[in-house]
């Protein structure tokens, strides 16, 4: 049960505020121009627009990948949602990283179910998770609405990610839930991440949270404790907040 004190703060910033505490801020197919179709992708944004061509995503995976992501942190009153912060472009180029081909984990036999705490079990790598439950998701949502999940409602797309996050929707070759873990930490990790790596292109998520970014030198600061940092976040490349 939440404390009185934090029901009072909006649920993304209480949701950004726990996630900060569990990632780093810089995380460590043939593709064709996308013609976009989701409401979220017809957004113009410095994150995501119709001249971005995706390096890994076909255009059905970058359209789920679109949607996902929206319905994963929309836009609302308390700030620019994943889309708009170009979440997707920060997904599709970690898929070209060595971390979308599992070259930071040790990727060999025997594979086993345990806690997440025994690190990655998988025999997928992110590129293979992302692909395969992509394409194991659009035929699930043939069968059942014959459409595929970025033509679906935002009601039927939420019920679908519910499904894949409490395991009730797994396939033979991914996991469900796996994959929603995937997308989710992937999706948090852009919206958080500096804007050198893809998402995050206006820093909303750190003016969210009162994190001031790359600034060099807090000296006027010391001897201010308890109050907000009064100037806006700077990422690594100098890009600031406006």
């Amino acid at each position: 049960m939440e404390k009185k004190s934090d029901q009072q703060v909006p649920a993304r910033r209480r949701f950004l505020q726990k996630t900060l505490s569990l990632i780093p801020l810089a995380a460590a197919g043939g593709s064709s121009v996308i013609a976009f179709t989701t409401p979220a992708a017809e957004a113009t944004s410095q994150g995501v627009s119709s001249q971005y061509v995706p390096t890994f995503f076909n255009n059905d995976e970058w359209r789920f990948i679109l949607a996902a992501c929206d319905r994963l942190i929309p836009t609302d009153s308390n700030g620019p949602g994943a889309v708009s912060e170009g979440v997707p472009v920060y997904i599709d180029k970690q898929m070209e990283l060595p971390y979308g081909y599992g070259h930071l984990w040790y990727m060999h036999p025997p594979f086993a179910s345990a806690v997440a705490e025994l690190g990655y079990q998988s025999s997928l790598v992110p590129r293979e998770t992302y692909r395969q439950g992509i394409r194991a998701i659009n035929q699930h949502c043939q069968q059942q609405f014959q459409k595929i999940f970025a033509d679906l409602s935002s009601e039927q797309q939420e019920t679908i990610l519910h499904d894949l996050e409490g395991g009730k929707l797994t396939f033979e070759n991914v996991p469900g839930k796996l994959f929603f873990e995937q997308l989710l930490e992937n999706t948090k990790e852009g919206y958080l991440a500096d804007p050198m790596h893809g998402g995050n292109q206006t820093l909303a998520s750190w003016k969210m949270i009162g994190f001031p970014g790359a600034r060099a030198d807090f000296q006027d600061q010391m001897d201010r404790p308890n109050q907000p940092y009064p100037l806006g976040p700077v990422s690594i490349s100098g890009k600031r907040s406006v």
